[in-house]
């Protein structure tokens, strides 16, 4: 695995205090390792009136996954288009919340099945060797250039 600090907010489309994780310890064409403390900050912005919930876990996963997809250019050097989350399943927490997690969280993604229009990763999220959340997410590549319409909520076409 290749060893690298890359400014996080380089390589990922959000940024302010939504740049949730801190650094990118090591990578390779299918791993990344990231780690992260903004689950300490009270302007965590996923966070709610009990705290950060350790489901929100699944948004550092999907971060590493948009760091990887720039550095192994799988997705915006050499796959045109904008990764969304499609799904999250399997999903297990082992804790109901993220922001009484003392020290750094450890984000690791291994990319499982890559297709053209995106990827499955496995994502593990730990503290120390401790699974806080692990889980399943598929990333989806929207070609950034395709008009989007709104959906029509109220049932009749316009």
């Amino acid at each position: 695995m290749k060893s690298s600090s890359p400014n996080i907010a380089d390589l990922i489309p959000h940024q302010g205090s939504m740049c949730l994780l801190d650094s990118v310890e090591t990578w390779d064409d299918e791993h990344i390792v990231c780690l992260a403390t903004s689950h300490r900050r009270l302007d965590n912005p996923l966070r709610d009136g009990s705290g950060l919930r350790a489901l929100c876990a699944i948004e550092y996963g999907a971060q590493a996954i948009a760091a990887h997809a720039f550095l192994t250019q799988a997705s915006p050097g050499g796959r045109s288009g904008i990764g969304l989350l499609a799904a999250a399943r399997d999903v297990i927490a082992t804790v109901s919340h993220l922001d009484n997690v003392d020290g750094p969280l450890t984000i690791r993604a291994q990319a499982v099945l890559r297709f053209d229009r995106g990827n499955i990763y496995d994502v593990a999220i730990q503290y120390r060797e401790r699974p806080l959340l692990t889980g399943r997410l598929t990333v989806v590549l929207v070609n950034a250039s395709v008009e989007r319409k709104p959906v029509n909520q109220g049932g009749d076409e316009r």
